[in-house]
């Protein structure tokens, strides 16, 4: 690592706004019993115990990161690459002069005192660059999904596997107290015998739907063209495609991959699955007729077979970019005796109280003479149910992510919470549901194997 005096730390405001409220005894349901979540240990950190670190694509979701991995001790930004001059000249702005600027994300990797890189660029870039990054024994945090398509991830897996660096994908839901709780209370039993689980992401804004800012100065020559279609199809300079590129196929991965990902990140962790054998996806263009090639609509069913893990059960997700209500995003496990509503910095767990069912099986056909308990119609059995929230001082999921994968980084962890392997696994349905709503068929996964394996 980089030898310094103190290690450079900045704040990432504006992300917890809702932690506090959340938080607070008034503001929980009337009835409901809460507990607070305890935030993850995090061990201390030695002035000369510094992480130099390059970001690779300066955008919203790079700028989030940078700010957020500079919130953990010990870390420094010296080097971002982006193929927007005004990106490059903002970074300079807020991070200094003295930053390193470049378009060649290989600069980057050349460079001996960069210890390693996040990389938040369009989709259709992750798989080279993580490679090319791990290559050259960068340790390497590449923003979700993985990679771009199926068939991507073996390189990459390949790559980690024989560098033998640190990489880990950005899905930082995984790294959330609300992740982890849910993974204690299914593995104790509160919930029973899981048999079903449903997701929902839900936006209504522009920005939401990705009709980000085109700045008035986009240019050819201000946009590194040319590099940045990488290997998409050639086309003439196209300043709305550049930076609304999550819009388009040949650059991102729609909804599925932006959003269903992190979906399937968190179901995974929590029930330690491998992933579905059958997908199947439908949707539609229903709203943002703004010139996109994907959906703005998706749903999509899953069939998750039973493992040594969990039994068998099925998945459905959806996701709405013109949601009336403004929407909620949640992850829902559902079994035999309750079920767990899980957000990142919240879960609620509710049992339900039945009858015996096989009680009445018994008295007619076993003509058992214990007569029957009397149940008046009119009552409704309650539901009792445990709020667990986030303590009012959790930095948040994305900073969990970061100081793991910084403490990986340091040595003092010997894994990471979404390496290659559980990059891939959980990529891999999401890119799949592309796959099906394309072709209109249904798809079937190998999710040991990691492989299409026929029509489902």
């Amino acid at each position: 690592m980089a030898r310094h005096s103190s290690p450079t730390r900045r704040r990432f405001l504006g992300t917890l706004s809702g932690t506090a409220a959340l938080a607070a005894t008034g503001r929980l349901e009337a009835g409901l019993r809460s507990e607070v979540l305890l935030r993850p240990h995090q061990a201390p950190v030695s002035a000369n115990d510094q992480v130099q670190f390059a970001l690779i694509g300066a955008g919203m979701m790079g700028t989030a990161d940078a700010e957020t991995a500079l919130t953990v001790p010990g870390t420094k930004l010296v080097a971002v690459c982006d193929l927007y001059t005004g990106r490059l000249e903002q970074a300079r702005a807020r991070w200094g002069q003295d930053l390193v600027t470049t378009r060649d994300y290989r600069e980057v990797l050349a460079r001996p005192d960069i210890d390693a890189v996040i990389i938040a660029t369009p989709d259709h870039w992750h798989r080279q660059i993580s490679v090319d990054a791990l290559e050259a024994k960068k340790p390497a945090y590449c923003e979700k999904p993985m990679v771009q398509a199926l068939g991507e991830g073996e390189a990459v897996i390949a790559a980690q596997k024989k560098a033998n660096v640190v990489f880990q994908v950005g899905s930082q839901g995984l790294s959330s107290v609300g992740n982890e709780k849910a993974r204690e209370l299914l593995a104790s039993g509160a919930i029973g015998r899981l048999n079903y689980a449903e997701g929902f992401w839900a936006r209504n804004s522009p920005t939401g739907a990705w009709q980000y800012a085109v700045p008035v100065d986009a240019s050819p020559e201000t946009v590194d063209w040319d590099r940045f279609l990488g290997s998409a199809p050639r086309r003439p300079f196209d300043a709305v495609r550049f930076f609304r590129w999550r819009n388009y196929r040949d650059y991102g991965t729609g909804v599925t991959g932006d959003l269903f990902v992190h979906l399937f990140s968190s179901l995974h962790f929590i029930t330690n699955s491998l992933g579905p054998t059958s997908i199947v996806a439908t949707g539609g263009l229903r709203h943002w007729r703004d010139g996109r090639d994907v959906a703005d609509v998706m749903l999509g069913m899953f069939d998750y077979p039973e493992t040594q893990a969990h039994p068998a059960f099925n998945l459905s997700l959806r996701v709405n970019f013109a949601d009336g209500t403004s929407g909620n995003t949640y992850l829902r496990l559902v079994g035999s005796d309750g079920a767990l509503d899980v957000e990142w910095e919240r879960v609620v767990l509710r049992r339900n109280k039945a009858w015996d069912p096989t009680r009445a099986i018994q008295k007619e056909f076993m003509h058992d003479p214990e007569p029957e308990p009397e149940l008046e119609r009119s009552t409704i059995l309650s539901t009792a149910a445990t709020t667990y929230v986030a303590d009012p001082g959790y930095k948040g999921a994305l900073h969990d992510h970061f100081s793991r994968f910084f403490n990986a980084v340091r040595g003092r962890e010997t894994s990471v919470v979404e390496d290659a392997v559980f990059g891939y696994r959980a990529a891999a349905p999401a890119l799949a549901c592309n796959l099906s709503y394309y072709e209109k068929r249904a798809i079937g996964w190998d999710p040991a194997g990691m492989k299409v394996v026929r029509s489902a």
